[in-house]
């Protein structure tokens, strides 16, 4: 039976600040602590939905800072949504992609919120909402950033122990290209068969140091190269993607369904890292993923080192398709020093499992949320008053 219909009494939004277990190095930035942007939609029968938003390294990696997403939320966008019954959430969201232009993770947010708070009240798990899962658990990588080889090594090592990851991403681009390559070249050593290892670059070579760093790369038993050169340089990614000895994986060149089909016509990648955020949303993501799948690029469940909401959100989503054929990397709550949930999300035997219950399947901890929450940076939007 439909519920019968309820109104958006507010939306919130605050941000919390969640050191990290140590610091992550990248091309363009090192993290030691991540801002999680946290969405609540309140509904008049009591129900609420959770969004996340997240970026990487401040304004250092996207064109959104955590700071931009919730004024923006607040003074923009939220106001579209109270007062409006819940319903489609096509529907809700139209007018906010017709009144903002950009904004994706702030958009994505919020339509998180809307799906999470639509799921919960037809009591089901958000991932019906777009066919219903396949699996129960999305195998995750590990990524390797602390810069040091020998920390990343026994890091590594400590995770095959548990059982909780055997793929590892490294991160590089920071050093000259022959210490990257020596870099992985140990990690892969050490670790052997029991290990598969693949790298990042978040852009930081030129097209033409990566002809020859590319082959370097799989001479030091990389698997997968992801974004090794400039976002915009669709051409350049194609003539690596050609001539690479080892498989290309778009991401910041990959910003939602437009960019998909433009590197799905040329296949300029051999696989997409699909981003909820990147992408303007789950249901933009799902629209890269059908582009991926008629094109034949592989899928890969990317990061923006969400917290748990965004990312058990990309898990609901990722669980709806036939196959990932490079995993996810959605390790973004293991990488906090703290837990914001009543439940922790469950990593055991090299996965992420799927949570029981509706919506996303998670409870805030609402001490934790008070205790890491920045101060000043809470607002709730509600309806004015004539």
């Amino acid at each position: 039976m439909i519920p019968s219909t309820a109104t958006i009494e507010s939306v919130e939004t605050l941000i919390l600040d969640v050191p990290t277990i140590r610091p992550h190095r990248l091309s363009v930035a090192i993290m030691k602590g991540q801002a999680l942007v946290i969405v609540r939609i309140r509904l008049s029968d009591g129900t609420v939905g959770l969004g996340e938003a997240t970026t990487i390294g401040g304004l250092s990696y996207g064109e959104e800072s955590p700071e931009s997403i919730k004024v923006n939320i607040d003074t923009y966008l939220a106001p579209l949504l109270v007062g409006r019954e819940i319903g489609s959430v096509s529907g809700l969201m139209a007018p906010l992609r017709k009144s903002a232009q950009g904004n994706r993770f702030a958009k994505c947010a919020l339509e998180t919120a809307l799906f999470d708070a639509t799921a919960r009240r037809l009591n089901l798990p958000l991932s019906m909402l777009f066919g219903g899962s396949q699996h129960d658990a999305i195998p995750v990588a590990w990524t390797l950033a602390s810069g040091d080889t020998s920390r990343d090594i026994a890091e590594a090592e400590q995770m095959l122990e548990s059982r909780r990851h055997h793929v590892f991403k490294l991160k590089i681009g920071a050093r000259s290209m022959a210490d990257d390559v020596r870099h992985c070249a140990e990690i892969h050593r050490a670790l052997g068969d029991a290990a598969r290892i693949r790298v990042d670059l978040n852009q930081a070579w030129t097209e033409t140091q990566a002809v020859g760093g590319l082959s370097m790369l799989a001479d030091a038993g990389v698997e997968l190269v992801e974004q090794p050169i400039a976002a915009a340089n669709h051409r350049g990614l194609k003539r690596l993607t050609d001539l690479a000895r080892l498989p290309i994986m778009a991401d910041e060149s990959l910003h939602g369904p437009s960019d998909a089909f433009a590197l799905a016509r040329d296949h300029a990648a051999d696989v997409f890292a699909l981003k909820i955020t990147q992408s303007g949303g789950l249901m933009a993501a799902a629209d890269v993923a059908a582009i991926a799948r008629a094109a034949h690029i592989d899928l890969y469940g990317g990061t923006m080192l969400e917290g748990p909401i965004g990312t058990i959100a990309t898990a609901h989503l990722c669980a709806t398709f036939d196959t990932l054929a490079w995993g996810s990397e959605l390790f973004g709550p293991l990488l906090l020093t703290e837990e914001i949930l009543t439940e922790p999300l469950v990593y055991q035997d090299f996965k992420l499992h799927l949570p029981q219950g509706p919506g996303l399947g998670i409870t805030l901890d609402e001490e934790k949320v008070a205790r890491f929450r920045r101060a000043g940076a809470t607002s709730s939007t509600r309806p004015t008053s004539h």
